[in-house]
């Protein structure tokens, strides 16, 4: 096996995963608004029409619902459809599609049929985007059962994560943080591999206190975590990657290890997975615990605009002053 890497953003590494896969299996094709001769609004296709043509490169009408339940119906023939829809929020019109047919699919047709779709979308704020480009609702797509949810944070987990997805053989929704599309590079192998779905990274070693999250909120976490290193006190992050299926074993071993812990997501706090990783830790390590779980998140509000941006995402102060109430009580 070659040992050549590139070094890749993380937008980057959605184009090569797609580029990898659509050459490892003539089945995989993408569809959506733009992706094909535009190479999508982020360029997260660019080239990959004039390589792999209009069959398997497909531009779509501005029509949720249709581009979703295409790839259903696709999936369902035996093809390895990846749909893109322009950013999550524009996700509503076909959430019907999603979790009253994709999701269900294998179910309804008692394992005859599986529906081997990967539903990729930008995802999350900090981009100075109009309303319904910044929305973190990724809450709703783990509560069906039938979807998994990915979201990558590094563009090596990138590319292997979007392979695994690709080769599962149910609906995965595959969620992009497009705050940090282009915000660092990494080196990231040529060749094909994959990042397992369901096992979170622990980024950071440490013992006095956990810090749960994903997505554009892993950088932040790391920058606070190292901050308040200098305190003494030492945190570890992890990075949960795949949000549906849970990796609560590690979750749970996390917190075993240190007794505190934090969560932090961009998403709103109502509803929000932290209250589920919560849940989790009373559960199943509630002796292990010294101190009430803290919540690092978004606010129960409209996505602001603009000027407000900077007050509603999560930063690194407000995740270091989460982590020393937390330690110090």
């Amino acid at each position: 096996m070659s040992t050549e890497t590139q070094s890749l953003t993380l937008v980057q590494a959605v184009r090569d995963g797609l580029k990898s896969e659509m050459e490892r299996d003539e089945d995989v094709l993408v569809l959506g608004e733009d992706v094909g001769k535009n190479g999508g609004v982020f360029r997260a296709t660019e080239g990959l029409y004039d390589e792999f043509g209009e069959d398997r490169v497909i531009d779509t009408p501005l029509a949720e619902s249709g581009i979703i339940g295409s790839a259903i119906g696709m999936a369902a023939y035996g093809l390895r459809p990846v749909p893109e829809i322009q950013f999550s929020g524009f996700m509503y019109p076909g959430f019907d599609q999603l979790v009253s047919h994709a999701a269900r699919l294998r179910t309804r047709s008692r394992g005859d049929f599986t529906c081997p779709m990967v539903l990729r979308a930008p995802y999350g704020g900090g981009i100075r985007a109009p309303e319904h480009h910044s929305e973190s609702k990724e809450a709703f797509y783990t509560h069906e059962a039938g979807l998994k949810v990915v979201i990558p944070s590094t563009p090596y987990d990138t590319k292997g994560l979007l392979a695994s997805a690709i080769r599962d053989p149910d609906p995965v929704v595959f969620l992009e943080p497009k705050l940090i599309y282009r915000a660092f590079r990494e080196d990231v192998p040529e060749e094909p591999y994959t990042v397992p779905l369901g096992e979170a990274a622990v980024r950071r070693d440490g013992t006095d206190l956990s810090v749960f999250t994903w997505g554009a909120m892993v950088r932040p976490t790391l920058s606070a975590a190292e901050s308040v290193a200098e305190d003494g006190i030492d945190v570890e992050v992890v990075d949960m990657r795949t949000l549906s299926p849970m990796d609560r074993e590690t979750i749970v071993e996390s917190f075993k290890k240190t007794g505190r812990a934090v969560v932090v997501h961009e998403a709103p706090k109502t509803g929000g997975l932290a209250g589920e990783i919560t849940a989790t830790i009373q559960e199943e390590a509630l002796y292990y615990q010294e101190a009430p779980v803290n919540r690092v998140t978004g606010f129960d509000v409209p996505y602001p605009l603009y000027a407000l941006e900077d007050y509603y995402m999560p930063e690194d102060t407000r995740i270091e002053d989460a982590i020393r109430e937390t330690y110090e009580a």
